[in-house]
């Protein structure tokens, strides 16, 4: 039997894809793909032979696609598994806070070039060149540098993605990320959203960092990234 998302957040990239997202990718058939433009992020509708043929269409070469959910499908014949990792899906109802304050502005398409320069610097997830217009992002400068950012990524009814969060390394440290993730998050809860993220399970001090925030584990989830053989 195919296995049907029992919840919007157990393969957010279909959700968002076919909710509030729609325009941001392409379709075939029963699943649906972020423009490479935008990012990897792929899903199907359910784990049947014919919405697993149609993701496996959306593949394209040199360009990996990443599968980001609580159980992807096995890749069919001529698609290669390049990767598969563990990780956790966590969710948040309110923020805790620490009563420090930064200066934190609006960032958006005149920084879109910085905004890679310190997502390509850091690594926090795949970011491209028109990742930031799937959301608002914020970030903090010093001297007009931007040395941390947030955003929103894959949105949905009810829900809203909290990613690339990133700060230079020469100001960790300083609870810039902590205050970035804040701001964004308690927007979205402003709004009747729930914040939700993702990490690898690997990624032992961001989860503790998420907890100390205010987040909780929703599930495990698995990110596994095919390429077209």
């Amino acid at each position: 039997m195919a296995n049907e998302r029992s919840h919007p957040l157990d393969c957010p990239a279909w959700t968002a894809l076919t909710s509030r997202q729609t325009v941001c990718g392409n379709s075939q058939g029963d699943a649906r793909r972020f423009r490479e433009e935008i990012g990897p992020f792929a899903g199907a509708k359910d784990n049947s032979a014919q919405s697993v043929a149609a993701l496996a269409a959306l593949a394209h070469l040199n360009d990996d696609m990443s599968l980001l959910e609580a159980a992807p499908p096995t890749p069919p014949v001529g698609i290669a598994l390049k990767m598969s990792a563990a990780g956790v899906q966590m969710v948040a109802r309110a923020f805790t806070g620490d009563g420090r304050s930064f200066p934190i502005e609006p960032l958006g398409d005149a920084d879109s070039a910085e905004m890679i320069a310190l997502a390509t610097l850091t690594r926090p997830g795949p970011f491209r060149a028109k990742t930031h217009t799937l959301g608002r992002f914020v970030g903090i400068r010093d001297k007009g540098r931007l040395v941390a950012m947030a955003g929103e990524r894959m949105q949905m009814p009810g829900f809203v993605e909290i990613s690339a969060v990133c700060t230079h390394p020469d100001y960790r440290g300083r609870g810039y990320g902590a205050a970035l993730m804040r701001a964004v998050g308690d927007r979205i809860l402003s709004e009747g959203d729930t914040p939700f993220l993702h990490a690898y399970v690997s990624n032992t001090g961001a989860i503790a960092l998420y907890r100390k925030l205010g987040f909780e584990l929703r599930a495990e989830v698995t990110h596994a990234v095919w390429s077209k053989a």
